[in-house]
């Protein structure tokens, strides 16, 4: 019997499930399904595409793409032939795609759009191994090396399927699935790599941790070239569920109002600003708008506490439960679709007091923990058993320690076989007894679960030799609706200071309070007024941190942290030495006394 990879999973869900929904997207304005019986017709055919244009197994092929219905094709077609899948970010520089395509030997390059083929184009001089450029949306006319999808689907379409399902066969779980090169907050990424074997056992992590049934629906918005979005397409195809593709990140709150999905999966950054405007629209109301929000919440939050306590409910308090719902929080529960059993949020730190808000509402939010080099999960909350602040116990078959310095070190079937052409770097943070070296710090409670305190990079340490996680601080300041980025800084320092950014369309509500108008955004942020509001609001916070973690100095600045500004990563992390490179006049008027 041929190991059961992945794609066996998948074809067994084909027969199976037949002419059912497998994936569902918007086009002119509609949605639009495609069957497991289509996707997998679909896929021989793309993989014979690719055969014609020479990929081999073990060859790398680039998706340089955002999130669609072809980026999976394109990846179950690469993955069908035994060949190596290699994302890029579709917001990524032209320098930063050749760096990739150059470094992974890639032959075959798909880009989604004109404006990815041009990045590609520009370096293709300093990549002569490539050969082929293969275009999703769009037509290029009189383009050496450029094929549209259309054209490689009608040269695949003689695909012998025998043949395929046979090779489909030969793929050991031992084969390289894919190098995912780390989106590098510092430095070159490292492609790390991974095989069938790695994903398997993230799928049956991921299995055990969730119950999701083929009759349940997701919704998938996250760029498919980080980790955590890839291992949900996989899990979704062993699991069986429909899987819809949101227009855009702007869209998905809308998107999710249509397809009304059970869960779905996110970063932090979204939470937050589902938060950030619910807040906003309760502070807007009127007094007795107030007070009903406010007892809603506490109500809320008692539900909550008695949950994660498993301790019963009053027959009062569950009235009272009904009562704040109907009145508050079945406003925001529609907005998500209605039917949202749970959520999950990772790639970064999720503040504890948005996940208890959430959950006062009637929405549980888990929060996991994982990295590339561990094909994602590594730790995460279930819906039976969770705890808010933690990113829950070590998933399916992985170890886990605490190293004396603090630093996570996981083991298991999970971990990555290494960076791809970078031994110096796999020896850097793999031991040769298979231990691996995640950079995070954290420390298990006495049931085992698990709460992260910080980056080890990340630490600061002040003058006083005081060792503070910055993470922590800006995610409880970031709880401010005003506030949209913090960085924290204060490495070797007397104190710690911060840049803020903020949200315009608090600002702007607030301004008009106080008789400001007629002013651009920023000119706002410079405005004394604005400035005082923001500091009231961080000497709150003050109040309930010690007193070195406390925020002294802050400075605003005109705009917030973007991917296009070169401040955030492809997930919305925080590039700490890039943001305090670009601002290093800013940061030093902090410490000027």
């Amino acid at each position: 019997m041929p190991p059961e990879t992945l794609l066996h999973s998948f074809l067994s869900n084909v027969q199976k499930l037949g002419k059912r929904s497998c994936f569902r997207y918007k086009q002119q304005g509609a949605w639009q399904s495609i069957s497991w019986e289509e996707v997998a017709e679909k896929v021989a055919v793309v993989s014979a595409g690719l055969t014609l244009l020479g990929v081999k197994k073990g060859d790398a092929v680039v998706i340089f793409s955002g999130t669609r219905v072809e980026w999976t094709l394109f990846d179950l077609a690469i993955l069908s032939l035994g060949a190596v899948t290699v994302p890029i970010y579709q917001s990524s520089t032209a320098d930063q795609a050749k760096f990739i395509v150059q470094d992974c030997d890639a032959q075959v390059v798909i880009v989604e759009t004109r404006d990815h083929h041009k990045k590609i184009a520009s370096s293709l001089a300093e990549l002569p191994l490539v050969r082929h450029l293969v275009l999703i949306d769009g037509k290029l006319t009189g383009e050496a090396k450029v094929q549209t999808f259309e054209q490689l689907c009608k040269n695949g379409m003689s695909v012998d399927r025998e043949a395929w399902r046979r090779g489909i066969d030969k793929i050991s779980l031992k084969d390289v699935a894919t190098y995912v090169y780390t989106s590098g907050t510092t430095g070159n990424p490292k492609g790390a790599i991974l095989t069938h074997g790695n994903f398997v056992a993230q799928i049956e992590a991921l299995t055990r941790v969730f119950a999701i049934t083929e009759q349940e629906s997701s919704v998938i918005f996250l760029p498919l070239a980080h980790i955590l979005a890839r291992v949900l397409q996989f899990y979704q195809l062993r699991a069986g569920y429909t899987q819809s593709y949101a227009e855009s990140i702007e869209k998905l709150v809308d998107n999710m109002g249509e397809i009304r999905p059970y869960f779905f999966v996110s970063v932090p950054r979204i939470f937050e600003k589902v938060y950030e405007r619910v807040l906003s629209q309760a502070e807007a109301g009127s007094s007795v708008k107030k007070a009903i929000f406010a007892w809603a919440v506490r109500v809320g939050k008692e539900v909550s506490r008695r949950i994660q306590n498993h301790e019963p409910l009053s027959a009062i308090l569950a009235v009272q439960r009904e009562i704040a719902t109907l009145l508050v929080f079945r406003k925001l529960k529609n907005r998500l679709g209605g039917r949202l059993r749970f959520a999950v949020s990772g790639g970064a730190p999720l503040s504890k007091e948005i996940a208890e808000f959430f959950h006062a509402a009637g929405i549980l939010v888990l929060e996991g923990y994982g990295l590339t080099e561990t094909s994602a999960a590594i730790n995460c909350n279930t819906p039976t058993d969770f705890k808010f602040g933690s990113v829950g116990r070590a998933v399916y078959e992985t170890e886990e320690k605490i190293a004396d310095d603090g630093e996570i070190l996981v083991r298991g079937p999970l971990v990555f076989q290494g960076y791809y052409k970078n031994p110096e770097g796999t020896r850097e943070v793999l031991s040769e007894d298979g231990w691996f070296k995640t950079g995070d710090i954290g420390e298990f409670d006495a049931d085992g679960f698990l709460r992260i305190t910080d980056r080890k990079k990340d630490i600061i340490v002040t003058a006083a030799g005081k060792n503070v996680a910055p993470q922590n601080i800006e995610n409880f300041i970031k709880t401010v609706p005003a506030i949209s980025q913090v960085m924290v800084y204060g490495d070797r320092k007397k104190y710690l200071s911060a840049l803020v950014t903020l949200n315009p369309e608090e600002v702007q509500k607030y301004a008009q309070t106080q008789g400001i108008n007629d002013q651009d955004f920023k000119s706002l942020v410079k405005h004394p007024k604005i400035y005082a509001f923001i500091k009231k609001a961080i000497d709150e916070k003050n109040k309930k941190m010690a007193s070195y973690e406390t925020i002294k100095h802050f400075a605003i600045l005109e705009s917030d942290f973007t991917q296009e500004s070169g401040e955030l990563t492809p997930t919305l992390k925080v590039k700490r030495k890039f943001v305090s490179q670009k601002y290093k006049d800013v940061i030093e008027g902090l410490y000027q006394e």
